[in-house]
């Protein structure tokens, strides 16, 4: 049975010479690994983190993993990809997502959010370098936790004050917010920890070292 899904990309494991393992995040199976057999350099572009893929869903003989075939990238994401800032974002977010959302969990609403996130930091031209920090912020009001200044508090001590455009502001507010580099990276650690305590497991991001390299 072969059907044809949006699905965005989390990241990549080679499992052979030519075929990879794909971690997506889709509306019909949640967080998934598909197969890609014949993945060859000239397509490695196709599976960059957060890219939006269409492909077909077919049964792998002889495994519990699905194989993805016919692949098309559903938005070029040029604004993303020509921009190392934008691109360094992205390994962050990407990772967040596949340690957050267990595998198999379909969040309603997720996928459709994540879309419109990532076509928006596709589409900012300038003004982007708070984009992580909303993001946090919005994503645990998608999983349900509808983060107030007060539920933060905890995790954010005396910077409680500095998220209050990025969790109470409008988009425009939360990309304006007079933050340096130092308090991004902060805020950041913060909401990832207030995402620890409401989903009950470690989350533990390797990028976020990437990410502070780049708000130094």
């Amino acid at each position: 049975m072969t059907e044809t899904i949006e699905l965005i990309v989390l990241s990549t494991t080679q499992v052979r010479e030519n075929a990879l393992v794909v971690q997506t995040l889709s509306r019909e199976w949640g967080r998934r690994g598909f197969l890609v057999r014949s993945a060859k350099k000239a397509q490695m572009s196709l599976f960059l983190p957060l890219n939006i893929l269409e492909a077909e869903v077919t049964d792998t003989p002889k495994s519990e993993l699905k194989t993805l075939r016919r692949i098309t990238p559903g938005a070029p994401l040029l604004g993303i990809r020509n921009n190392l800032y934008k691109n360094t974002m992205t390994l962050f977010l990407s990772e967040l997502l596949l340690r957050t959302v267990r595998e198999g969990a379909i969040e309603d609403g997720l996928v459709d959010w994540c879309v419109g996130s990532i076509l928006t930091l596709d589409a900012l031209e300038h003004d982007f370098a708070n984009f992580p920090v909303r993001f946090l912020a919005e994503f645990a009001g998608v999983l349900g936790f509808r983060p107030t200044l007060e539920d933060i508090a905890p995790f954010s001590a005396e910077r409680t004050s500095l998220l209050a455009p990025i969790v109470q502001g409008s988009f425009a507010d939360a990309m304006l917010a007079p933050l340096n580099g130092a308090t991004r990276n902060a805020l950041c650690e913060d909401l990832v920890r207030y995402l620890e305590f409401h989903t009950d497991q470690p989350i533990r991001i390797k990028s976020l070292s990437v990410l502070r390299e780049l708000y130094r």
